[in-house]
């Protein structure tokens, strides 16, 4: 009997918000539909990877944000220079408050490109991600590299129940642009060898910004896997807070219409030295065939 297709697990989370999701409106003002506590099961072992079908995925963006977050990186610079502009909403929003200028997205990305010193001052997010997983800044005054402990200890214990990195620190989130949104990552090792991720997001922007999550999710579940000589396993997705923006429901409804397609598979065309030596011309995936993008705005 064939298996009912792991992306309906998705697609039946969207109906039931649009069914009966609490309206509320939000930080944004845009307002949302939501339900409390979800939870997705992909299997990774068999080579595919959740890129969600029902729309087009642009995966390799969603690849580079998670190449940037480990680089401890904070500036949008990095990422515009690579044409991934999915930060640029808040330092933007930001800019035009703070100066009453009425400039173009193309415009104030194309000046943060080209002028480091507006870069520095405009096109940073505060310590976000990255920061906190890498460069993480203890009582003690030490900085904390959560990524290089969790590899490690991969290595040499993999049997251990404390290999997880995390972002919510919370004496240092007001001054982040966004607060994490996927929060902590646990990982678990098999018998077999196989690396389990569950991931838990607190807040999940279900239309735009899960499909996001779990590319990024699995492309670094794939590098840690490789790094330790382990097989990826399974990548458990939970979710608090799970909502569709009140100007994305026309959008879900569309999306739910469409029959999911094969799961794309994704590998790592080599094994570089270290989990900071990757680039995404390391990454190859082959068997996507998604329907076409759906459009929708950012809530900033």
């Amino acid at each position: 009997m064939r298996l009912r297709h792991p992306e309906f697990q998705y697609l039946d989370l969207l109906a039931e918000v649009l069914e009966r999701g609490d309206q509320r409106i939000d930080r944004t003002g845009v307002g949302t539909k939501a339900l409390f506590g979800a939870m997705f099961r992909f299997d990774l072992s068999d080579g595919t990877v959740p890129i969600l079908t029902t729309k087009r995925v642009y995966w390799k963006l969603a690849v580079k944000e998670m190449l940037w977050f480990l680089t401890g990186q904070t500036n949008i610079q990095a990422l515009l220079k690579e044409k991934v502009r999915i930060w640029s909403d808040w330092p933007l929003a930001h800019y035009r408050k703070q100066t009453g200028e009425d400039i173009s997205q193309d415009e104030f990305e194309k000046r943060v490109v080209e002028d480091d010193t507006f870069a520095s001052r405009w096109g940073d997010l505060g310590p976000v991600y990255g920061k906190q997983w890498r460069r993480w800044l203890g009582a003690d005054g030490r900085e904390h590299d959560q990524i290089a402990d969790l590899v490690k200890t991969l290595k040499t214990n993999p049997a251990s129940r404390r290999m997880l990195f995390h972002a919510w620190n919370p004496p240092e989130l007001g001054s982040m642009a966004l607060p994490p949104c996927h929060m902590v990552y646990q990982y678990h090792v098999t018998s077999d060898k196989k690396l389990n991720c569950l991931l838990y997001q607190r807040s999940c922007d279900l239309l735009l910004g899960a499909a996001f999550n779990f590319t990024g999710a699995s492309a670094l579940q794939l590098m840690l896997a490789q790094q330790a000589d382990l097989i990826p396993g399974e990548l458990i997705w939970v979710g608090g807070d799970v909502h569709l923006y009140l100007n994305h429901l026309e959008q879900a409804r569309e999306q739910i219409s469409r029959t999911p397609r094969e799961f794309p598979t994704m590998k790592l065309t080599r094994r570089p030295a270290s989990i900071d030596d990757y680039k995404i011309t390391d990454f190859e995936v082959e068997g996507y065939d998604p329907h076409a993008a759906i459009s929708a705005d950012v809530a900033v």
